[in-house]
């Protein structure tokens, strides 16, 4: 069964997407219709413009989204999967790409995100951290531990987990896990605590937009971060993401649970290799490549 796999914030990079627009009329296209939607021109930033300009959370959500969504439609008949998932922002492309939202309400969605997510990043000083060989349950409970928001918010891979919170709790909880053993315990150059309560106040505006948008049954299972479970019901698919923002990415779980339902081989969609590299720290054999234009 073959897996399609879709990144989240991290995975950008200048120049991203601009082979699709160059040798792909429909991609051309989708990204006018983009540029259009969203009301200034990300192309521009995406393709010709600076990491300072791309990396802005409003900017990196939308162009990974895009990214990612547009290789999948460009791939056309051979795009067939039995299952999707996404991290973070990339469970939105993984819900399009199957069918269970349209390119534009997806990408209406994803920019109210970005939008939102940035404006609770602004109003309270607030970080992740990277937390290196440990296991997760010594790193919840040394945050529960420690006086402020600090709590678990990627399980990416087994030993690698990040945490995320106010900057003060972080600093205290990436101190307290070194002297517990932690291989590295990394502070990360990000917007904000993202998957952290923290982002209560972007919840609760995204939940309007994802209650007026129209989900539909997907093509196939999408695997969402907060319950690492295939989900088709479109209902239950409105709830997760919206639970999303505030709670934690379970890729580890995912990653075991889609094997576990008899994946047998991922293919990521989008910039980067993150994805990939993963599953590779769950199986070292596991079958992995990038979706690429030449496939098509």
């Amino acid at each position: 069964m073959k897996a399609y796999v879709f990144p989240g914030q991290g995975a950008q990079f200048i120049g991203m997407g601009k082979d699709l627009y160059d040798s792909s009329e429909l991609a051309k296209e989708m990204f006018e219709k983009a540029n259009e939607i969203l009301g200034f021109r990300i192309t521009d930033i995406m393709f010709d413009g600076t990491d300072e300009e791309l990396k802005q959370t409003k900017v990196t959500q939308p162009a990974i989204f895009l990214h990612s969504v547009i290789l999948a439609n460009v791939l056309g008949d051979s795009f067939q999967p039995d299952m999707t998932a996404g991290h973070s922002l990339g469970e939105f492309s993984a819900l399009v790409a199957a069918g269970a939202m349209n390119f534009e309400d997806g990408l209406r969605l994803v920019s109210a995100r970005a939008l939102a997510m940035q404006a609770a990043c602004e109003a309270e000083p607030s970080t992740m951290a990277a937390i290196l060989g440990l296991e997760d349950n010594v790193v919840e409970d040394i945050c529960a531990a420690v006086d402020g928001v600090v709590v678990a918010a990627n399980y990416n891979c087994p030993g690698q987990l990040v945490i995320s919170g106010a900057v003060d709790a972080v600093n205290k909880a990436c101190e307290n896990l070194t002297e517990a053993g932690a291989k590295r315990a990394l502070v990360l150059q990000v917007g904000g605590a993202f998957h952290s309560p923290l982002m209560e106040p972007a919840r609760a505006s995204l939940a309007d937009a994802i209650a007026n948008t129209e989900i539909k049954t997907p093509s196939c299972p999408v695997y969402q971060n907060v319950t690492a479970k295939g989900v088709t019901n479109p209902t239950e698919i409105k709830e997760n993401l919206i639970a999303q923002l505030t709670a934690p990415v379970r890729w580890t779980q995912t990653m075991n649970q889609m094997i576990a339902d008899g994946c047998s081989e991922v293919i990521e969609v989008g910039p980067g290799k993150v994805l990939q590299g993963l599953f590779k720290k769950v199986d070292r054999a596991f079958p992995t490549s990038s979706a690429a234009l030449e496939t098509v």
